[in-house]
């Protein structure tokens, strides 16, 4: 079928096996290859009649590849989308865009070179739920829009990994570009803008290297103001034990307040509730539970590769600003907590990504 998208994998790793090769399937599209330098990823690949590859170079000889999903460490997206965007291959990287501002920049100028269809991989924007929100705000249910806040938080620990023997590189400075917030801060940024139709463009924030022992920040709230003066707050966390409330996203207005909780991951459900400013009465919102915003994502991007028109759905530019703000978020926090003030590790739990 015409619609039916050939799609490559780089870097198999958990969020790549347990959500976007099944959303693929899903979606009616094909998983052609993985590229992996791990013997026991290709082999993963094999078990879903993927072809795999331990080097980049394979996968950009497999004619039937259109799309490529870039999942490695965040050090390593530069790498790949030049060399995919440059083999003309539509590219879908994860968040955040690069572990560094000038990778981000240089991918950005590589992409105009080309011209090749890219998105960053942030699928809060395609969650039934956030669809709603933004609907119902754009109807002015909420009224004037004067703040919106997210929680997003998880536990990762220094050992935490979803595969056996691999590392727990998102911990790591140099391989991840920072800590939670390099990690979960993206979505929060993006979905502000999706949901306000305006991005966030004043931004300052604290990190704290409070409870985990390794480098890199295992919290942080940010704060910010979009042009037009809402104002945006996000707490993110790998300091949060998964048993605790931890997933809320808050949209306040002059006439009142949608709330949506745990719909902020990767898979599908939640709920939104909207809460009247005259009365307080509050009211669920029904949404599609059951579509997950990696199945939407896959659906849109593949949708998007077909009719060239909704390609203004996907933006480099776009996302570099999001990583501009990562990097005045960073810039502005003064340094962590020292060494004695952090608390004894309490017990581990699975995080979010």
């Amino acid at each position: 079928m015409r619609d039916a998208i050939g799609w490559g994998i780089v870097g198999f790793g958990w969020v790549a096996r347990d959500f976007m090769a099944p959303a693929i399937q899903a979606a009616g599209h094909r998983l052609v290859a993985v590229c992996d330098p791990g013997p026991e990823a290709r082999a993963a690949a094999a078990d879903l009649g993927a072809r795999g590859h331990a080097d980049l170079a394979g996968l950009l000889a497999e004619p039937e590849v259109e799309a490529v999903y870039v999942a490695t460490p965040n050090h390593l997206h530069r790498g790949a989308v030049e060399a995919l965007a440059q083999a003309g291959k539509a590219i879908l990287c994860e968040k955040p865009m690069a572990a560094s501002l000038d990778d981000a920049e240089a991918m950005a100028a590589a992409l105009a070179r080309t011209g090749a269809l890219y998105g960053t991989a942030f699928d809060q924007r395609h969650h039934p739920a956030h669809r709603l929100l933004r609907d119902e705000i754009r109807a002015g249910r909420v009224g004037t829009v004067t703040a919106i806040r997210i929680v997003y938080a998880c536990w990762l620990d220094r050992g935490w990994t979803a595969i056996p023997g691999q590392q727990n590189w998102r911990i790591d400075q140099a391989q991840a570009g920072g800590g939670a917030l390099m990690d979960l801060a993206p979505h929060g940024l993006d979905l502000t803008d999706f949901l306000l139709d305006e991005p966030i463009l004043d931004v300052t924030a604290l990190t704290q290297a409070r409870a985990q022992d390794y480098a890199v920040d295992d919290g942080a709230l940010l704060i910010g103001r979009t042009g037009s003066g809402v104002l945006a707050s996000l707490h993110v966390a790998y300091n949060c034990p998964d048993a605790l409330p931890r997933r809320r996203l808050e949209i306040a207005g002059t006439q009142g307040l949608l709330v949506a909780r745990n719909t902020m991951g990767q898979e599908a459900g939640g709920s939104v509730t909207f809460t009247d400013g005259a009365t307080g009465a509050t009211v669920p919102l029904p949404f599609d539970g059951e579509a997950s915003p990696f199945l939407e994502q896959v659906r849109a991007f593949g949708r998007s590769l077909r009719d060239p028109a909704g390609r203004d759905a996907w933006s480099a530019a776009r996302d570099l600003h999001t990583m501009r703000l990562l990097d005045r978020a960073y810039a502005a926090s003064p340094s962590h907590l020292p060494e004695q003030s952090r608390l004894p590790e309490q017990s581990p739990a699975a995080p979010a990504a």
